[in-house]
């Protein structure tokens, strides 16, 4: 049995999205990083933990809340506000608890740039360093709690920790992950981030039914394109390659570049 948890959402606040017609909402231009999205996986979330709260999630009543928070967050700060990392949870009788805290930079591009690119070899110039991804020397159960984004965290910071992995809480923790995998072989994703890796020209993603979380940033590049699901179940421990770069994305950071590494010998 899980401890009490809550459901869990973390999105992004930042002026630079609201250039960005894509990240738009029922209001017009957003600088919240696809909010709709983070509401209806919440909803999606209480509906399959059994939380019988589904009318208290009317988005326009998500979204005040949002605004609220950030607003508090705002008061006195320059002209040139900063971008925020708003972490959200869900409680079991429907109540909401929303902080915001200062990333420390806004978005320079595109979030989702990474993604219309399926001819990436090697890493562009004047781009983010890759973060170190390594193979999980063990596999991972699939549960409702990797298909669901909650506080019930172990089975990450344990997949973390057996692999010698710095704390997320550090600046050389947030440059290193771990790629998890199921008792078939079948990549599912990261401590953080989905993941997608690129075969014959195009980025595949884990499918749902591996056990990984569908998260916000992997429902907006497969409804848009930008990446498909790996259909063939082809993305196994079996064929990722040391040196490898891959697609990482969520819905705070967009997409990164990562680079396998120690995947020799797992089996």
């Amino acid at each position: 049995m899980e401890e009490e948890f809550q459901l869990l959402t973390t999105t992004r606040y930042d002026p630079t999205l609201t250039s960005l017609r894509w990240n738009d909402d029922l209001d017009g231009p957003s600088p919240y990083f696809l909010l709709p999205y983070h509401c209806e996986r919440l909803k999606d979330a209480a509906k399959q933990h059994g939380w019988d709260i589904w009318g208290a999630y009317a988005y326009q009543h998500f979204k005040h809340a949002v605004v609220d928070t950030v607003s508090k967050q705002l008061v006195g700060k320059s002209e040139d506000p900063p971008a925020l990392r708003i972490r959200i949870l869900l409680h079991r009788n429907g109540e909401t608890q929303i902080t915001a805290i200062p990333l420390e930079a806004t978005f320079n591009d595109d979030p989702f740039l990474y993604a219309r690119r399926s001819d990436v070899d090697e890493v562009p110039q004047q781009s983010h360093s890759p973060i170190n991804v390594y193979v999980d020397k063990e596999p991972t159960g699939p549960s409702l709690f990797t298909a669901t984004k909650t506080t019930a965290r172990r089975v990450y910071e344990k997949a973390r920790q057996r692999n010698n992995l710095l704390p997320l809480t550090t600046p050389a923790g947030r440059c290193q992950e771990v790629l998890l995998h199921n008792h078939e072989g079948l990549i599912m994703e990261t401590s953080i981030f989905n993941i997608a890796c690129k075969r014959g020209g195009r980025w595949i993603t884990p499918s749902s039914t591996s056990g990984c979380l569908p998260g916000v940033a992997r429902r907006w590049l497969l409804e848009n394109g930008r990446i498909v699901e790996d259909a063939e179940c082809a993305l196994t421990v079996a064929n990722i390659k040391t040196g490898e770069l891959v697609l990482l994305f969520n819905g705070v950071q967009g997409c990164r570049l990562g680079m396998i590494h120690d995947a020799d010998g797992i089996n």
